[in-house]
């Protein structure tokens, strides 16, 4: 059997805690700032009404109830016992401080290894993360922050409506590294107004930034969004599979090796889509992508090349 040619999350977590590790999802009563008015209105123009979280409990639910349903069921399933209580849905550090502590601290539970926290990158402060930093060194906890980026091209950003620059993530992990956390960073890589550049670029400023995971989407069209509209419209051309698989392949090629790749696409429910993963189950896609990778010859990290002076090597190679 092929080695896989780039860092998996699945292995990550096995080599770590020498065990299965189970994500288990939590959805808070949260919303975010480019929703209610804050920095803009109506979400990302590809986001539905409940976020990314088709597969959660009902948020009316405590963080406690939330873990321990999810938590049994997953024991039961898989027989795991270690666990990362996941704050999923919208942006999780988007609400009062006060309620924020209360969540984090129910979710240390016996079992819960690791801690993930999905937000924004705007929605970062120092507050949040010396509280955080307090919880992780009290409890001997691990915690990661998900920064939902989506690109690096500053155009489409504002064409998506994220309500933020490249320049508020790159503030963002350096706070989140300076405390000792693990950053984990969202990109789409088949958005309608991006090329192979951006692709590429991506790949640059994740490996500069030295992010520990990154997690790839794959463009799906959800029903009653913006997106959908323009789709519906034509106005917006989707890349085909074939396409969507060249880009992954590139942007892996030019990302640092040692960054964990947590997954190549997304998921959601075909009754909520217009479109999503041309109709192909997710797993076979990535079965594709490492295919073809073997074939190629292709790894993670081939052409990592760009760090540290790649213009002056050639005067230091004693």
């Amino acid at each position: 059997m092929n080695e896989m040619p780039y860092r998996t999350y699945s292995q990550y977590l096995k080599n770590k805690y020498n065990a299965k590790v189970y994500k288990l999802p939590i959805n808070l009563p949260v919303t975010c700032p480019n929703r209610d008015g804050c920095v803009g209105e109506g979400g990302c123009i590809f986001c539905g009404e409940v976020g990314a979280g088709f597969e959660n409990l009902d948020n009316k639910l405590t963080v406690s109830q939330q873990i321990n349903q999810n938590m049994q069921y997953i024991k039961e399933k898989y027989k795991a016992n270690k666990f990362i209580a996941y704050f999923q849905n919208f942006t999780n550090t988007y609400v009062d401080f006060k309620a924020f502590k209360q969540y984090i601290n129910e979710a240390i539970k016996p079992n819960i290894v690791e801690i993930s926290i999905s937000t924004r990158p705007d929605c970062i402060n120092d507050n949040i993360l010396d509280f955080l930093k307090q919880i992780k060194i009290e409890n001997n906890i691990e915690i990661t922050i998900e920064l939902g980026l989506q690109t690096v091209n500053y155009k489409t950003l504002k064409i998506i409506n994220r309500g933020h620059t490249l320049a508020e993530f790159i503030d963002s992990v350096l706070r989140i590294k300076e405390r000792g956390f693990e950053v984990c960073a969202h990109l789409i890589l088949n958005l309608p107004w991006d090329d192979v550049t951006d692709v590429i670029e991506n790949a640059k400023i994740l490996s500069a930034l030295k992010v520990d995971y990154v997690k790839l989407h794959s463009l799906y069209i959800v029903r009653d969004t913006y997106l959908a509209q323009l789709y519906k419209q034509d106005k917006i051309q989707m890349l085909s599979k074939e396409d969507y698989i060249n880009r992954v392949i590139l942007f892996l090629k030019y990302l640092k090796k040692d960054i964990v790749v947590e997954r190549l696409l997304g998921r959601a429910p075909k009754k909520e889509t217009l479109f999503v993963n041309w109709n192909t189950s997710w797993w076979k896609i990535k079965d594709e992508i490492v295919e073809k990778m073997n074939d190629l010859h292709a790894k993670q990290g081939d052409v990592c090349d760009y760090l540290n002076g790649k213009a002056i090597k050639k005067f230091h190679n004693e």
